[in-house]
């Protein structure tokens, strides 16, 4: 079952930052569509994914993330 996840992303400065994260999130299994903005540092990713394994893979691409409430 498809889900939708929302993360607050800190340390994207420009729209490479924003398409390097986006490319990290759908390379996680189980994601079937990433969305991330600059500003206010957002992304909201829907699949099956589990939430742990987006955060790590926001840091890996070397920037912050949390999970939004």
């Amino acid at each position: 079952m498809a889900t939708t996840t929302k993360l607050i992303i800190t340390g994207m400065t420009c729209n490479h930052c924003v398409m390097n994260t986006k490319k990290a999130l759908e390379a996680v299994a189980g994601v079937d569509s990433a969305d991330v903005t600059l500003e206010p540092g957002y992304a909201e990713v829907t699949g099956s994914a589990d939430s742990e394994q987006l955060v790590l893979a926001v840091k890996n691409a070397g920037y912050d993330a949390v999970l939004s409430s």
